[in-house]
């Protein structure tokens, strides 16, 4: 089901598919649901699977020019999206920013969160990743972020280790994904003023701090990272992994960052996994009858 929904900041454009415990989606930096195309159908027979397109690029529907893109305030506006649904709590799956913004959710408003998976995502101070420290200076600058835009037409320029070189191991997907990533933001000036917005909020005060109060979440969190990933090192999660009260690390092989491009059933079976070792059996009907390890 496609849908849209009109929030305080602007208008949410979703989808949901499948019935039961509701899953809440989380991409990052310039990207969008389409990221999570390969992993919601392994799902769906068992969760409630609701991927939304968040406001950091790559989203179709630019939101009021007053809503906060800051990372508190886009763990706002994750909560706002789940009133406006009538949940009242989830499991939140984010994968690079997302993963940013499932942590700020987590310590701001723990109680609104089940669980949480952090996919290779932003942690501590690495929010952004260094090689994306260009797109941090390129938000003030007028008509950077257009110029930039129009140069990821070119497939050699997503080849990129600040574009998709460094995050999808499997190469570039066809044409018509990464278009659907990066079209918004090159069509919409709209889009443009929100990905400028949210890159110029950027502070890795932010992540530091979550880390530290996410320190007395006691709900079970999963770090489900790939195993050789470029962008996140391995230290981070195994450091979070030992800092706070109910976690656990898993490691994704033959994959970078963006896991569900590269290694979506994998990913799939360790949230599934997962959600099963928390209390749940359900009943696996989209991982052909997978059960959990125990």
């Amino acid at each position: 089901m496609n849908a849209e929904v009109r929030l305080p900041q602007g208008t949410i454009a979703y989808e949901e598919h499948g019935m039961g415990e509701p899953l809440i989606f989380i991409h990052g930096l310039a990207l969008n649901r389409t990221l999570w195309r390969k992993v919601v159908p392994l799902l769906e027979g068992d969760f409630r699977c609701i991927v939304p397109d968040w406001p950091m690029g790559g989203h179709s529907i630019p939101l009021e020019p007053h809503a906060d893109l800051s990372l508190p305030g886009l763990a706002r506006l994750v909560v706002d999206f789940m009133d406006a649904l009538g949940i009242e709590s989830a499991t939140l799956v984010g994968n690079d920013g997302g993963g940013a913004m499932a942590q700020m959710v987590a310590a701001d408003h723990p109680e609104r969160v089940d669980r949480l998976v952090l996919n290779s995502s932003e942690l501590y101070d690495r929010f952004l990743p260094p090689v994306f420290k260009p797109f941090e200076l390129l938000g003030p600058i007028p008509g950077a972020v257009w110029a930039t835009v129009q140069l990821m037409r070119l497939r050699p320029a997503q080849r990129l280790p600040f574009a998709f070189g460094w995050s999808i191991k499997s190469g570039l997907p066809p044409r018509e994904v990464t278009d659907a990533y990066l079209r918004p933001a090159r069509e919409s000036a709209g889009v443009r003023r929100d990905l400028a917005k949210y890159l110029r909020a950027v502070d890795k005060r932010h992540t530091i701090d979550v880390a530290e109060r996410l320190k007395r979440f006691h709900k079970p969190v999963l770090l489900a990272w790939a195993a050789e990933d470029r962008l996140f090192p391995l230290d981070l999660p195994r450091r979070m992994a030992a800092e706070l009260p109910d976690a656990r690390l898993e490691l994704i092989p033959d994959s970078y960052t963006f896991v569900p491009e590269d290694q979506p059933r994998a990913l799939a079976e360790s949230i599934a996994r997962f959600i099963g070792a928390a209390g749940i059996e359900p009943a696996f009907s989209g991982l052909k009858g997978r059960r959990p390890n125990h």
